[in-house]
């Protein structure tokens, strides 16, 4: 493919890849804004309870964290993205069509509960595979160009998923008149405007295999001795990883970084309503700020990694101004939605700024034939402390009435774990100049 071409062709496969994602982020985040129903599971036919929902939405990450992630990202390198990647988006896509008929199935809601929670497992395994495969593709499509910028993009339009949820759900489930019981099929609505999402994802991802597969012939050359090399993959190569101490340190800012923001997300409505006394409308178009910002954001500081380096200098920051927020949402006098929307800017900044500087320096420091494995290795410790502060976070709405600051104190030290991560990152850099991690990547 000549270097013209590619270098607008790769845009065209950008688009193919970022679809899938806008669905994976709508489905995992569509009962972000409608958390605070099952405060009240007497008003639900579903029947569910707050601590139902949380353990519901932990399922997410069980196959991930018991072993599954690790070893289908070594199957991504062993068999490539377009095997491997279709398989899980077909997974996907299954495990979100169980959890829409366990919502509209009729059962006992320990059964529904249990079948959905099957259906999530599935869904979330499907997903992190898919998202390995999307950004190691990235990877390979941008190697040599704006990279950062690239990924900075398919994160905010993959998030522009999020904040679609955030605002159609509550429209979706209108809210009723005081007594009156939400239907099975009214609780399901968002759901399936998910699997119809997916069906277009599924599309577009088979549009990007027939482009990839095009991409690796007519390269050849240099370029397909590159992907020779890298097909050539060792299951003793994970040694390596796991002896990198700048590949732990990242793992681990993932970890605490993603959990203050993704497990926060999950329960954002039944926070941000009692903690600042806004209505169910008015908390929605509040937490839709963060995936809202990234949208803008997560390009711009794209390009600035890109054009200007400085990696783990905006690490800390975004941690940073994670840590404020989360302060502001646990501290913050009550009562005053001005201080939950200054909240939401702050976490929207830190939610664009430490991912567009996190993910291309994977790349840096990691082995290409190995870099599926190290993305999946990443995802899995992330998908630990979701599933973690997940059910930690249900269980204290659940039992207190005193919970949504003891969930936001939770939150404000896992903050202070990812910003110390951050700067011990920060520091490693300036010690070993030569990884780059700071260095402009085009």
């Amino acid at each position: 493919m000549g270097t013209i071409l590619r270098k607008y062709s790769r845009w065209l496969a950008l688009a193919c890849l970022v679809v899938p994602m806008f669905a994976s982020y709508y489905f995992d985040d569509m009962f972000s804004t409608l958390s605070h129903l099952f405060e009240n599971p007497s008003l639900l036919e579903l029947g569910w309870n707050s601590a139902d929902y949380g353990l519901y939405t932990s399922g997410y990450s069980v196959l991930c964290v018991f072993g599954g992630l690790v070893i289908c990202g070594m199957l991504l390198d062993k068999w490539g993205v377009r095997i491997t990647g279709s398989i899980f988006v077909g997974m996907m896509a299954g495990g979100a069509a169980l959890v829409a008929w366990a919502l509209t199935s009729g059962l006992e809601p320990n059964v529904s509960r249990s079948v959905a929670y099957a259906g999530c497992m599935l869904f979330g395994l499907g997903s992190e595979i898919a998202g390995v495969a999307v950004t190691r593709s990235i990877a390979k499509w941008f190697k040599g160009g704006p990279m950062a910028f690239a990924m900075g993009l398919e994160l905010a339009i993959a998030r522009l998923g999020t904040a679609f949820a955030m605002v159609i759900a509550p429209r979706l489930v209108a809210a009723k008149a005081p007594g009156e019981i939400y239907s099975l099929a009214e609780t399901a609505r968002p759901a399936f405007l998910g699997l119809s999402l997916m069906v277009a994802g599924m599309i577009l991802w088979a549009l990007f295999v027939a482009m990839d597969a095009r991409f690796d012939k007519s390269e050849g050359g240099a370029s397909g001795k590159e992907e020779a090399s890298s097909d050539r993959f060792r299951f003793s190569d994970v040694l390596g990883l796991l002896k990198n101490k700048q590949f732990i340190m990242i793992a681990l800012l993932c970890v605490f970084f993603y959990s203050s923001i993704i497990s926060f997300k999950k329960f954002a409505t039944a926070i941000l309503i009692p903690r600042f006394g806004v209505p169910v409308e008015a908390a929605s178009w509040m937490v839709s700020m963060l995936p809202f910002s990234t949208v803008v954001f997560a390009p711009l500081f794209g390009i600035m990694v890109d054009k200007l380096g400085k990696g783990t200098r905006w690490m800390v920051v975004g941690a940073v101004l994670t840590l404020i927020a989360h302060a502001l949402l646990a501290f913050a006098p009550e009562g005053v939605p001005a201080y939950g929307y200054l909240s939401m800017v702050f976490l929207g900044f830190g939610y664009s700024l430490v991912p567009a500087a996190m993910w291309p320096s994977v790349p840096k420091i990691v082995p290409v034939k190995v870099l599926g494995t190290a993305y999946a290795l990443v995802y899995w410790v992330q998908n630990l402390g979701l599933m973690l502060f997940k059910m930690l976070a249900g269980k204290m709405l659940a039992v207190s009435s005193a919970g949504a600051v003891a969930v936001e104190i939770m939150f404000v030290a896992v903050c202070v774990a990812a910003l110390s991560l951050a700067l011990g990152l920060r520091k490693s850099s300036s010690k070993n100049p030569g990884l780059k991690l700071d260095a402009p990547s085009a």
